[in-house]
């Protein structure tokens, strides 16, 4: 393992949110010192792990974020803050704008002014829009086709710029379907009315639903259900971790990459894999297209298994299904307790 002195202290934005929690996780697991910022619009405090350091504020609160970075001498910032949904995006799009692309301007400036000199961006496979190829590759033409994937696309624009401008490198990874939990239990999806298939499908599972709702089944797929990139959010945490060892390790370089593992299911697969898990039916509406879901959204991973040493642990669609679905029943204990 590397030496303390080579690790610098990371600020993780949106640590007590979903995805950012478990990377706070994977970091401590591997020795680093964690700093978490969240103004807990939809995180929560007791997703924070025992052994980072917890701050109550928002990443455009320049000074909040420049006190952060002086006391905890931090090097590195990893930036999970922001909004994801995107339907709300399209009716909202100034939200979007302002949390996804205002703020994350405010922060990178805040970094640039703390001599931050390593960024990890968490980005979206929402930046390619409608692909016109299956597997989508990175250097496949990136036109959102929603203000959510537009903001998103924005920042690594600036993280872009940013890092030809000045002693910053930064990595982008563009998640697929990021679904799961941690396997031991220590954190997983609790946002309250989410809208991620598996996360809806296990609280059918535990009676948090009546049903599941299925939009569309006359996509150019085998079932014509949409086919989606799971990947475990353990899995994309250990990412984050392995892509920071890289910009340390090497501060002249940046990189952009997918974080999928290059395998599709369809919405009638991922169903099934709830049924068998649980050994229940889950009840199934089949209901009209949403506008905008492409048909096959699914990762060409070649570059990130090429650029980091990250090779995926979990990627077994009943496991991540299991591990999902143990998480949503200690919700539902904690509710009725």
């Amino acid at each position: 393992m590397a030496q303390s002195s080579q690790k610098p202290a990371v600020l993780v934005t949106g640590g007590a949110g979903y995805i950012g929690s478990h990377a706070v996780l994977a970091l401590l697991d591997n020795g680093w010192s964690v700093v978490v910022i969240d103004n807990l619009t939809t995180g929560f405090e007791w997703a924070v792990p025992d052994g980072a350091a917890f701050a109550k504020g928002d990443i455009a609160d320049q000074a909040l974020v420049a006190q952060l970075i002086a006391e905890h001498g931090i090097g590195a910032i990893i930036h999970f803050a922001g909004s994801v949904v995107v339907p709300e995006s399209v009716e909202n799009p100034l939200k979007y704008y302002e949390n996804n692309t205002v703020k994350s301007r405010s922060l990178i400036e805040s970094a640039v002014k703390g001599g931050v000199r390593h960024f990890i961006f968490s980005s979206t496979a929402a930046t390619y829009g409608i692909p016109e190829q299956v597997p989508i590759t990175e250097t496949t033409r990136t036109q959102p086709i929603n203000p959510y994937g537009w903001s998103k696309l924005m920042t690594e624009r600036m993280l872009a710029d940013v890092a030809a401008a000045h002693p910053l490198n930064f990595c982008a990874l563009r998640y697929f379907n990021v679904a799961g939990a941690d396997p031991k239990g220590r954190s997983g999806q609790s946002t309250a009315g989410a809208t991620h298939l598996i996360k809806v499908a296990v609280e059918a599972a535990v009676g948090k639903r009546g049903h599941v709702s299925v939009y569309g089944t006359d996509y150019a797929t085998p079932d014509g259900t949409g086919v989606r990139d799971y990947i475990h959010v353990s899995d994309l945490a250990a990412a984050h971790v392995h892509a920071l060892e890289t910009l340390v390790a090497d501060p002249a370089s940046s990189h952009i990459m997918n974080c999928g593992y290059g395998r599709g299911f369809s919405v009638l697969e991922v169903l099934d894999a709830v049924d068998r898990v649980t050994n229940l039916r889950i009840e199934r509406r089949m209901e009209a297209r949403r506008a905008g879901d492409p048909d096959a959204l699914v990762a060409d991973n070649g570059k990130i298994l090429a650029t980091l040493p990250w090779r995926p642990r979990l990627d077994d669609l009943d496991t991540i299904v299991a591990h999902a679905l143990a998480w949503e029943r200690k919700l539902a204990e904690r509710r009725d307790s």
